[in-house]
């Protein structure tokens, strides 16, 4: 059996599918944004997420996950959620949070660009819950210390956040929300906002053998509740990505991945795939892959529409399709 994890190229945004096919079990990571923007130039071989699920006939999602509540991750969970109502749904906020404690906000008041992405964000999250709700699909909150066996030789394991971040980050929210329309709203979003990468969701993968690592945008301040024992990974998924705060040279000393995957756009927006922390990857003699095409000195990646791994007990391989 093979473990086939297929990075699709969204531009500036993360979408991870993982497959083990001969037991059929699928699971998705976050789905990227749904901007129309981000997709305008696909030169570089971006494709939303539904309309590459749709290219490979996949028929079914048994788990979704949410790492967190930015507009790069989530939003593009809406379109495939509308074609694929999966099994179960991982979030990281109370259960009854979309419910009970956010509420519809009009895009129109933001005042820059990044609070109109959090307001869409969150519209979109409550959106997706309140339609999995409708469709019986299993909404569960997911918190550090949760382990499961998914299939057959495909172990989960979380490693954060914790449940006292999940009650701080749930509370802040609830109290935001609750003020009227207005500049201490907007305030209140924008710390908020600034404040989420460190609140994502971290999976720790383990199949046959191999340790897979998938923090979100967890930057190189978010592990220190982690055992730096269950942070050593073969393929590291670098965090907020690529950013010069997404690693350290002591992080990356504790994971020590064989692979790592950079979630940088081509246009190297934000200063993603940062030089510095690309070169303290290859020093440590980590491979360097990519889900877009971001120009990386001595790294050749072609156009594609994704960045696929297979793993198995014997080796890991990739390739970009």
């Amino acid at each position: 059996m093979a473990l086939k994890m297929t990075f699709i190229n969204v531009g500036y945004g993360e979408a991870i599918l993982l497959q083990v096919e001969e037991t059929g079990f699928t699971m998705l990571v976050d789905a990227g944004g749904a901007e129309a923007t981000e997709y305008a130039d696909n030169a570089s071989g971006r494709i939303r997420v539904h309309e590459y699920l749709e290219s490979i006939d996949l028929d079914h999602i048994d788990l979704m996950v949410s790492t967190h509540i930015h507009e790069d991750h989530l939003c593009g969970l809406l379109p495939v959620a509308e074609r694929w109502t999966p099994k179960t749904f991982w979030h990281t906020l109370p259960e009854k949070f979309p419910e009970q404690s956010l509420r519809w906000i009009d895009p129109a008041l933001a005042e820059n660009a990044s609070q109109s992405k959090f307001i869409r964000a969150l519209d979109d999250y409550q959106t997706l819950c309140r339609n999995f709700k409708a469709k019986d699909c299993k909404i569960k909150t997911i918190l550090a210390g949760h382990e499961k066996v998914l299939c057959p030789g495909l172990i989960c394991r979380v490693l954060a956040p914790t449940e006292r971040q999940m009650e701080g980050i749930g509370k802040r929210m609830a109290e935001v929300c609750a003020l009227p329309d207005g500049p201490e709203l907007l305030k209140g979003l924008s710390a908020i906002d600034g404040a989420l990468n460190n609140y994502s969701i971290i999976l720790r993968l383990e199949y046959q053998g191999k340790i897979i690592l998938l923090p979100g945008d967890t930057n190189r301040a978010g592990y220190g509740n982690i055992d730096p024992a269950d942070l050593r990974a073969d393929i590291f998924k670098v965090g907020h990505h690529g950013q010069v705060d997404g690693a350290d040279a002591a992080l990356i000393d504790v994971v020590q991945p064989k692979f790592a995957i950079c979630c940088a756009s081509s246009d190297r927006r934000y200063n993603s795939a940062h030089p510095e922390l690309m070169c303290l990857l290859r020093d440590r003699g980590a491979a360097l892959c990519f889900s877009d095409c971001p120009p990386v000195e001595g790294v050749d990646i072609p156009s594609h529409h994704a960045l696929v791994f297979t793993v198995d007990r014997d080796k890991i391989q990739y390739y970009y399709q």
